[in-house]
């Protein structure tokens, strides 16, 4: 369905919901902070590429964006790979529960100490 010399995309064989896509970098690697530069980049394109299309093609108008990294966040299969999963009309697609906790004090630190963190290229 979509090819490039860094990214491959395909339907997934156990779909959430019809037109349900898995964008796979061919950069092999476990985690998406492991990825070069290119092949995150690659990634990004190709995702909004995938996107497009199947908005189009299946007529979905939303759709989630899903990317696990370690087996304790839910990754079953330990290459990097994105799920683009069209929500339809009908209910089918990803449902979330999403349980929002209080920001903690240490707030402001824990943002500096991750922007120290930040490579610079």
């Amino acid at each position: 369905m979509y090819e490039d010399e860094h990214v491959i995309a395909f339907l997934d064989i156990g779909p959430l919901s019809r037109g349900h896509v898995l964008v796979v970098p061919k950069e092999e690697r476990e985690r998406l902070h492991e990825l070069s530069e290119e092949s995150a980049a690659a990634l990004g394109i190709a995702l909004r590429r995938v996107a497009a299309a199947l908005v189009r093609a299946t007529g979905c108008a939303d759709y989630n964006v899903l990317q696990n990294n370690g087996a304790a966040a839910h990754q079953a299969v330990m290459h990097v790979h994105f799920h683009v999963i069209p929500r339809h009309a009908d209910g089918t697609g990803l449902g979330i529960q999403w349980e929002p906790r209080t920001l903690q004090a240490d707030a402001a630190m824990l943002a500096q100490s991750i922007a120290r963190e930040m490579p610079t290229r």
